[in-house]
């Protein structure tokens, strides 16, 4: 039974850091690519960042310079270092494993598991 968990969220002021886990049970991480979604109130799921099985990333425009996806086999896990935070970062995030990529872009597939997510708020 594949189980994928969250953490490392909370509440920041703008400028400040915070870096997300993602940990996996039942699937090896180093064979399937992962990807950090975030959900705002009001708002679509967007992709962040992603990373594939073999340590290629890629990063959303909006978050370029300042977040970091990486990944560490030995302990099944992939982090986001998130820095300079924007309130407009304030949103639920989660982990998605196991997609695949369409013309370099990652998608996220029915058979892909998540995460329950965590909070991110960065405020004044």
């Amino acid at each position: 039974q594949v189980q994928v968990v969250e953490s490392g969220g909370g509440s920041v002021q703008p400028g400040g850091s915070l870096r997300l886990s993602c940990a996996a049970s039942g699937i090896d991480l180093s064979y399937y690519p992962v990807a950090w979604y975030r959900q705002a109130p009001g708002k679509q799921r967007e992709l962040v960042a992603d990373i594939s099985g073999g340590g290629t990333t890629n990063l959303a425009i909006s978050v370029k310079g300042r977040f970091a996806i990486s990944g560490d086999n030995a302990k099944n896990m992939v982090f986001l270092q998130m820095n300079s935070l924007k309130p407009e970062d304030t949103a639920v995030y989660y982990c998605n494993v196991g997609g695949h990529y369409q013309y370099g872009k990652y998608f996220n597939t029915a058979g892909s598991y998540w995460g329950q997510g965590t909070q991110v708020t960065a405020s004044s």
